[in-house]
């Protein structure tokens, strides 16, 4: 993962029709998924974006996701997106790109990376970097807004795992016969 190869790897996808087409998909499904979410407070929702964001990941790596998130988030506001433009929003989905990348990308897929990518996700990107982007843009306090974003994520973590495991373990067979993932993953994927 810290190899020049496994970032030109995710790079050379940019210059694949296959890849690009697959990178317009994963936009188009991102940008609706971002409509289709439940509120809990101003700043505060629960959707599913995340589990096509990791899809994505594993398939396009650390270069191409993170420019499909980039492009996602602006053109996702550009499109009626609500609220302010803040580019700190933008770095968000990046920063979660790149902590499922290093998981999933070009690696067997496993439970137990499932359950650490989507731990520093929801801790490090959803808390602590998500409350930093809240406090900056609404005026309260960093941990008014850390406070409600820990209870969520904490809430929602494990429902969020069991979720991205029941996908995964519906994709993998596919992506693996279309060879979009590493072919060392198996059916059901393992817990190590």
């Amino acid at each position: 993962m810290f190899n020049k190869e496994y970032w030109n790897s995710s790079a050379s996808k940019l210059k694949s029709v296959k890849y690009l087409a697959l990178m317009g998909v994963f936009i188009a499904l991102k940008i609706v998924a971002s409509k289709l979410y439940f509120p809990v407070s101003e700043n505060l929702k629960v959707g599913f974006g995340f589990v096509l964001l990791a899809i994505e990941s594993s398939i396009l790596g650390p270069v191409a996701g993170a420019l499909s998130a980039i492009i996602t988030d602006n053109l996702g506001f550009f499109l009626g997106g609500g609220g302010v433009y803040f580019a700190g929003y933008t770095l968000t989905p990046v920063l979660a790109c790149l902590v499922w990348s290093c998981f999933l990308y070009k690696q067997k897929i496993t439970v137990v990376k499932i359950i650490i990518a989507k731990l520093i996700n929801s801790l490090f990107v959803n808390v602590l970097v998500g409350s930093l982007w809240s406090s900056m843009l609404y005026g309260k306090g960093y941990i008014f807004y850390f406070t409600k974003s820990l209870i969520k994520n904490s809430v929602l973590f494990p429902i969020e795992v069991i979720l991205l495991v029941i996908v995964f373990n519906a994709l993998v067979p596919v992506l693996k016969r279309s060879k979009l993932i590493d072919s060392s993953n198996t059916f059901p994927i393992p817990w190590l």
